[in-house]
């Protein structure tokens, strides 16, 4: 119970108020407090909501998706005006059988 406690008072008066919305982060802030609090992770993914099968999950990104941002990119440079919407026609023109979600994933990953 003490550990739970401190870890809850940790997550409320964190440094960086950022929200823990995204799997991502929260897998992040798991790491950090398994590390930190030396508690299990299973108390650590209950105690910050998390289910363990998502805490073990890592995402696989597109098998093309070096050269799908390499190609977003220079196009993002020839047409800066371009969103991505723009941007995934031209690449669906090209002949790039990519899905305007992952081209929105790249570049939202990206900035």
């Amino acid at each position: 119970m003490k550990a739970e406690k401190e870890i809850i008072q940790w997550i409320i008066y964190r440094p960086k108020r950022s929200a823990l919305l995204s799997p991502a982060r929260r897998r992040a802030c798991i790491n950090h407090v398994l590390s930190h609090f030396k508690v299990s992770e299973r108390r650590a993914c209950r105690v910050l909501g998390q289910h363990r099968s998502t805490q073990r999950h890592f995402p696989n990104g597109h098998a093309d998706e070096d050269r799908l941002v390499a190609d977003m990119i220079e196009l993002a440079r020839q047409f800066g005006r371009y969103g991505y919407h723009r941007i995934a026609v031209l690449l669906r023109e090209a002949g790039s059988p990519s899905a305007m979600a992952a081209l929105k994933g790249c570049g939202d990953e990206r900035g």
